[in-house]
């Protein structure tokens, strides 16, 4: 009666949930691991086994994920830069146009923290590895979409209007400078005097 479960078929089905679980909350791991490992050690200190043991896991299981260690670093700044973008989205569930100014700070902490590290890391391996250079160059134009798709939402810029794209795109190039500056010193007084005056600009520029 091929209608009917048998005991044996009940148990395969409940074993293999708590696999794809497991596999899954593996997965995320080796990402986080990944991304912290090559904001603090760089590219070249940033190995498969030294995530592996950061995470907690095999080797054998990190490759089983991810087979090579181009394929571990690329799906790991994608991982977090999509994490952060959904963060950024949800500080302003109703959207934010009357309050550029948060904005702008939420937008320049982007680029504060260890993600951009991270990223910085592996553009500068880009820049010397051919294997790595056209994933990466792929990775940072649908990050960079994504982040002025997010941008124009919250800000509520009128893309048709003259300049205002331009406007946009510079603050972004802004605050990707911030958060160069942010590698060597942590100058947030003079920061938050630079998000202040870009606030500013905004609200003459896009209305």
């Amino acid at each position: 009666m091929g209608g009917v479960s048998t005991v044996g078929d009940r148990a395969d089905r409940t074993d293999r949930v708590p696999k794809q679980d497991r596999s899954r909350a593996t997965r995320q791991r080796l990402l986080e691991a990944a991304v912290a490992c090559l904001a603090e050690h760089g590219w070249a200190g940033s190995t498969v086994s030294v995530v592996a043991e950061r995470a907690g896991v095999s080797r054998g299981a990190a490759q089983h994920h991810f087979p090579t260690r181009e394929d571990l670093f690329t799906a790991a700044v994608e991982y977090v830069a999509e994490e952060r973008s959904t963060a950024l989205r949800e500080l302003f569930p109703e959207g934010a146009a009357g309050d550029r100014r948060a904005v702008v700070s939420a937008l320049v902490d982007l680029y504060t923290g260890p993600l951009f590290r991270a990223a910085l890391h592996l553009w500068v391996a880009a820049s010397n590895e051919d294997q790595l250079r056209p994933r990466v160059t792929e990775l940072e134009a649908r990050v960079g979409r994504e982040t002025h798709r997010i941008a124009v939402e919250l800000l509520g810029a009128d893309e048709s209007a003259p300049g205002a794209r331009e406007t946009v795109q510079g603050l972004l190039d802004m605050a990707r400078g911030l958060g160069l500056a942010n590698l060597l010193t942590d100058d947030a007084a003079r920061r938050d005097r630079v998000v202040t005056q870009w606030a500013g600009l905004l609200e003459d520029a896009l209305g």
